[in-house]
């Protein structure tokens, strides 16, 4: 395998309505197909388009809780089938229902219908009404997915988790050459920085796909994972999309990638973990104390 490409689908929701969301991704999911894209990437929540609640309405947020749905929803089992026809994985954002609360979730559905794992974002927004009504995932995943092209080892992580290293670094621990990330915030310098430095550190492809303007501001974005080349330090930036709502192409050279993966001296090359017990205290120290963090 040489290559996989990724569609950065930066689309915009009709809001919690789920049947014209569900069409309209699967329009640009044939899109995606069409362009040679091997992965489609929704942005973050795509089932109800990241759209929140009232927390001060009565009956508000349980009217939110409802629109939550569970692997056997239409919903979910209609891109089953789409993938299979368009030969595409496809990673599927929702809220997934569950006993308890809900969960903000990634599905990625391999070309065959298949889905691989149902990731739960586990760095939720506990400082947001919406979010701290979310309950946290428990594990990051990593999957083989088989594309036309061949296999490549796929994780993702949501939105607030790029904002964690720990997330990526795990991720690339458990054998990610590719992160998936869907997202639903305003990306400026700051964001997409940090988000470049997930890839430098752990020498990772990484791809995230936002909702455009005007619910949030675009900025879709993919980086190579590989920092360095025969002629010194090179940007590792493949695509960045504007404000405005459509596709993004990012080819990701894997061969490159894993080539550079075993001679370079990022990653898990020169760890030292057993220096890092205090990344396993549950305890957060002034001046980080937040009443609303849940460990």
């Amino acid at each position: 395998m040489t290559s996989t490409t990724v569609a950065l689908l930066q689309i915009s929701p009709f809001g919690t309505d789920q049947a014209k969301n569900q069409a309209k991704g699967i329009q640009y999911c044939r899109q995606a197909a069409r362009l040679g894209a091997d992965i489609a990437l929704f942005p973050e929540m795509w089932n109800i388009g990241y759209t929140s609640f009232d927390p001060d309405r009565p009956g508000a947020r349980q009217a939110w809780f409802d629109l939550a749905i569970d692997r056997q929803s239409e919903f979910i089992t209609a891109y089953q089938t789409l993938a299979a026809q368009l030969n595409i994985a496809i990673a599927l954002t929702y809220l997934k229902n569950r006993s308890g609360l809900p969960h903000n979730v990634v599905s990625l559905i391999d070309r065959h219908g298949d889905i691989l794992f149902t990731y739960a974002k586990i760095h939720t927004c506990d400082f947001d009404p919406m979010e701290a009504v979310i309950e946290s995932g428990e594990e990051f995943y990593v999957s083989t997915l088989d594309t036309a092209q061949g296999d490549v080892e796929v994780g993702a992580m949501i939105c607030f988790d790029r904002e964690f290293p720990e997330s990526a670094r795990l991720l690339m621990l458990q054998g990610a050459e590719l992160i998936l990330t869907p997202n639903a915030c305003e990306l400026e310098i700051n964001r997409l920085s940090q988000y470049r430095a997930r890839s430098f550190e752990n020498m990772v492809a990484l791809a995230m796909a936002n909702y455009p303007h005007p619910q949030f501001n675009g900025n879709s974005i993919a980086f190579d994972g590989i920092a360095f080349d025969q002629d010194g330090s090179r940007d590792m930036l493949l695509v960045q999309g504007g404000d405005q709502e459509g596709i993004l192409l990012a080819e990701i050279n894997l061969a490159q990638l894993r080539k550079y993966r075993q001679q370079e001296v990022w990653g898990d090359a020169f760890r030292k973990p057993a220096k890092y017990q205090a990344l396993l205290s549950q305890k957060s120290n002034p001046p980080f104390n937040r009443s609303a963090a849940r460990r």
